[in-house]
């Protein structure tokens, strides 16, 4: 029977609002209904008008847009003054350098050198200061070597003198190592190649 009075209306809204107040479960009820259908008009809403495309589609727009048109062949209008031929400048290879030494027959020159400086090497008569030492050797020893060898002390080198000729232990472009026997033990020394000639860089005392 339909309600015709006002006074019948309100009491029907009364009852109707005061349902969810009546009893906890009455409000959890309540709630849960609201929750699902505010999701449910997030979800369909949004499908039904279009608005998820149109924003994915606007998103994408600039980043689409700027891909295409940002490449530019070097040389044409699109060019920004001072980027011209920037790209064209990049090296179009790259070239492997090794450094693996190239294998080469000993110099004659170096061989000459170790042989020189091992005698001048054994040469350190009693009374001599590592200054004067040092003398006899620099012109056969890169300046590097004479610091390390600064603080040898000359009297307490057992050898006296050379007792064979050069022997090349191995040998490449730019670096030899040589063998010489003394009277104490064998002298291994690598002589280098620098711009003021081949020059001893190190050495070491082995067979003793």
């Amino acid at each position: 029977m339909p309600i015709r009075t006002n006074r019948g209306r309100a009491a029907v809204y009364r009852r109707l609002w005061g349902w969810p107040m009546r009893s906890p479960r009455h409000l959890a009820i309540v709630v849960f209904v609201v929750a699902v259908v505010v999701l449910a008009a997030g979800i369909i809403i949004p499908q039904l008008t279009g608005s998820n495309d149109k924003a994915s589609g606007t998103a994408a727009g600039p980043s689409g847009s700027s891909t295409t048109a940002a490449p530019t062949t070097p040389g044409s209008g699109t060019d920004l003054p001072g980027t011209a031929g920037a790209t064209s400048s990049l090296p179009t290879r790259i070239t492997t350098l090794t450094d693996t030494p190239e294998s080469a027959a000993p110099a004659p020159e170096a061989l000459d050198v170790a042989d020189s400086w091992a005698r001048a090497w054994v040469n350190h008569p009693e009374g001599v200061t590592n200054e004067q030492w040092l003398d006899t050797l620099r012109p056969f020893t890169t300046e590097e070597q004479l610091t390390e060898m600064s603080t040898v002390e000359p009297g307490n080198i057992g050898a006296t003198k050379v007792t064979g000729e050069p022997e090349t232990v191995e040998s490449f472009t730019s670096s030899v190592k040589v063998k010489l026997p003394t009277d104490d033990g064998t002298l291994l020394v690598t002589v280098i190649h620098t711009p003021d000639g081949w020059r001893v860089t190190y050495y070491e005392q082995v067979d003793r």
